[in-house]
């Protein structure tokens, strides 16, 4: 996987502060990860569903949650947007979005029969590895999809060719898929996986594949690289990371793990500040802070300040990147606002 990511410059210069560099605070200080919270694509999605309130008023169907945070859900809910499972729940005629996960043809066809109005808010970087799938299944290969299972992008990415793609989720995986020529297998990925735990499963595959192909450029996208770069950057001066995020949320998930690989003494994720059990606190002088890709930065900024109420008041920010991207809202919805962003923030 390449260094760079697109839409992303490097910083300057890492410099993450050691505990003697700590102000005589009785040794409390909080390390903020930069990157962190919404990526590009979590925001088009949140305003795909708010300026599709805008246009047609509620009640605006999301298949799925729009993105896999429990504050954003909620807000949009008491918004007047109603999630559902499946587009059969939706009215004949309804309007719908589809989630940034993406869907599988097959939805698309459930929808189109249905004469549901649809939207689609899948990230960008989703609809790439669905390309990818395309591509690769009309060149006959078998194609690999490390991911994990139940998981809605999987769902979606798998749907394009479900002939040709085989899951590869764990090691045993590894052992159990079956290829019909070694010479034309090609692995993808889901894009919110830990790059780490990607490639061990690349390695496991190139031993039995010797021949598999890579992807034509990285699945895994920008902001969770980034996002873990940046926890990896101070994970070893950490007694305490905490991750905001949601438990459906794989990339806030995959931070957690990425903390405690990287040397963090310990590492939970929680949603709101509240959920912060004050015992994971005792013994520890430096926290680590960041979010996932789909996390509003409020309730970042809500967790600094109950932070602060305890202590740790001196926030110290450890920047690894400095992102730039942004994406197009979709077709049915571009006006004059393109530069709009979400107001769950």
């Amino acid at each position: 996987m390449s260094a760079a990511s697109p839409g992303t410059e490097p910083a300057t210069s890492v410099s993450v502060p050691s505990a003697d560099d700590a102000p005589v605070t009785g040794g409390k200080r909080v390390l903020l990860a930069k990157p962190r919270g919404y990526c590009a694509g979590v925001d088009r999605a949140v305003i795909t569903v708010e300026k599709a309130l805008e246009m047609h008023g509620p009640p605006v169907y999301v298949r799925k949650e729009i993105v896999h945070n429990r504050h954003v859900v909620d807000t949009l809910r008491e918004r007047g947007v109603v999630f559902v499972d499946e587009t059969s729940e939706v009215p004949e005629g309804g309007l719908v979005v589809f989630s940034a996960h993406g869907v599988s043809p097959a939805v698309r066809t459930e929808a189109e029969e249905r004469n549901l109005r649809t939207i689609d808010a899948t990230c960008p970087l989703v609809t790439k590895v669905h390309k990818e799938v395309n591509r690769f299944a009309r060149d006959d290969y078998d194609i690999m999809l490390i991911g994990h299972a139940g998981h809605e992008e999987v769902e979606g990415t798998s749907g394009e060719a479900p002939d040709r793609v085989q899951l590869v989720d764990t090691e045993e995986d590894v052992e159990k898929v079956q290829v019909r020529d070694p010479s034309k297998v090609v692995w993808l990925s889901q894009t919110t996986l830990s790059v780490d735990e990607t490639m061990e499963r690349v390695d496991q595959l190139r031993e039995r594949f010797p021949e598999i192909s890579d992807p034509p450029s990285d699945d895994i996208c920008y902001a969770t690289s980034n996002r873990q770069v940046a926890v990896k950057a101070m994970a070893a001066e950490c007694d305490l990371v905490l991750v905001v995020g949601s438990a459906n949320s794989s990339n806030s998930q995959r931070l957690v793990e990425v903390a405690l690989q990287a040397g963090a003494r310990d590492s939970h994720l929680v949603d709101y500040a509240h959920e912060v059990d004050e015992a994971w606190l005792d013994g520890v002088e430096t926290v680590g802070v960041t979010s996932g890709a789909s996390v509003p930065d409020v309730l970042v900024m809500e967790l600094l300040e109950w932070l602060a109420d305890r202590g740790w008041a001196d926030v110290q920010e450890v920047t690894t990147a400095n992102e730039k991207i942004s994406f197009a809202l979709p077709r049915e919805l571009r006006s004059g606002s393109e530069t709009a962003r979400s107001s769950v923030r």
